[in-house]
């Protein structure tokens, strides 16, 4: 089969011809891939930036960690799920006995594996082994193809917004930091699951009239300051909460920046550095919280709400053999939403 593989960091990938996967437990699952997410997390990958986070896999390997598709096979314990069915993959394989697992915590897995980060062979390929605890059975006759970045930038982005439904009232306003394939999603969140202005920050035009289109009640061009005077000018004293899906360069500086009294700073972008004096943290009484990837609960329930049509994905197809040029469009920010690749 072609699989899309990372040979070296700091080069493209390439698309090899591989072996298909082959079940060898009970509770095995092949999926025939129908779409596969490009993440900037696969630009991460392909950088070098979670090789030592990760222990140094071994390369190459098959990288692509947004999955949805058809199953293909499955193992002897595996009695719910028959060839054809349409599915949505969570992103991480748990061993569902640990106490991260016990707990329904199940992204802080023990004994995970991650298919398309950790050197355990992904989605950017016509067929993928997972687990049959990484299966979310979709709505007979969904089209799975389209909704394969809900597996991560969706699930990512709901499981970030779930956090701040308590901290959000008539009244309060949240700054949306970057308005790509994770800021889309929680815009619509936000709006669905809060009672919150939204106001988008972002530093192309198109992004923010985007933003608008899809549920954003203000758009804030990110100029020199990155957008913390225009953000003000519409919360006078602050927002309450800033969800910066950016995470680098500047944006955690301005994020801050941008918080009123008492408020918080959601970190979901990564590869930066947030330098926060601890006065700041008193005197202003801010909270910082970070954002891993949803649980395989969450997945679902975004999976309903997307049936309900409450969330929706923008997303451009694109055939498995594009994968390195599509990947070079998502590096200069030439990506609307989400791209998926079709094997």
């Amino acid at each position: 089969m072609k699989a899309g593989r990372i040979h070296a960091y700091h080069e493209p990938i390439t698309i090899d011809e591989v072996d298909d996967p082959e079940i060898e437990s009970e509770s095995d699952v092949i999926v025939k891939i129908g779409g596969a997410g490009v993440c900037r997390t696969d630009l991460h990958i392909v950088d070098g930036i979670w090789k030592d986070t990760l222990g140094n896999p071994p390369l190459p390997y098959t990288i692509g960690h947004e999955n949805a598709g058809w199953v293909e096979a499955t193992g002897s314990a595996v009695t719910h799920l028959k060839k054809g069915d349409p599915v949505i993959l969570h992103p991480l394989m748990t061993c569902g006995i640990c106490p991260a697992c016990r707990r329904g915590r199940d992204m802080y897995c023990e004994n995970g594996h991650f298919p398309g980060l950790d050197g355990t062979n992904g989605g950017y390929a016509q067929y993928l082994k997972t687990s049959v605890r990484s299966v979310v059975p979709l709505a007979p006759g969904t089209d799975p193809v389209p909704l394969a970045p809900f597996a991560d930038a969706g699930i990512t982005a709901y499981h970030a917004v779930k956090k701040l439904i308590p901290l959000s009232y008539p009244g309060t306003h949240i700054a949306v930091i970057g308005i790509g394939g994770l800021g889309h999603f929680a815009v619509q969140l936000i709006r669905a699951l809060t009672p919150a202005t939204v106001i988008a920050v972002d530093t192309q035009k198109s992004r923010l009239q985007f933003a608008e289109e899809i549920g954003a009640h203000f758009g804030v061009l990110a100029g020199t300051d990155g957008g913390v005077a225009g953000v003000r000018a519409i919360a006078k004293n602050g927002v309450d909460i800033v969800v910066d899906f950016v995470g680098e360069h500047d944006t955690p500086r301005h994020g801050v920046e941008m918080l009123a009294k008492g408020g918080t700073y959601s970190v979901v972008g990564y590869g930066g550095a947030v330098n926060v004096p601890t006065l700041d943290f008193v005197n202003r009484e801010i909270n910082i919280v970070g954002n891993l990837v949803g649980t395989y609960t969450e997945l679902a329930e975004l999976m309903e709400l997307n049936r309900q049509g409450q969330v929706v994905i923008t997303a451009k197809q694109f055939p498995l053999d594009d994968a390195p040029r599509v990947m070079a469009m998502l590096e200069h920010g030439e990506i609307m939403g989400r791209a998926v690749l079709m094997p």
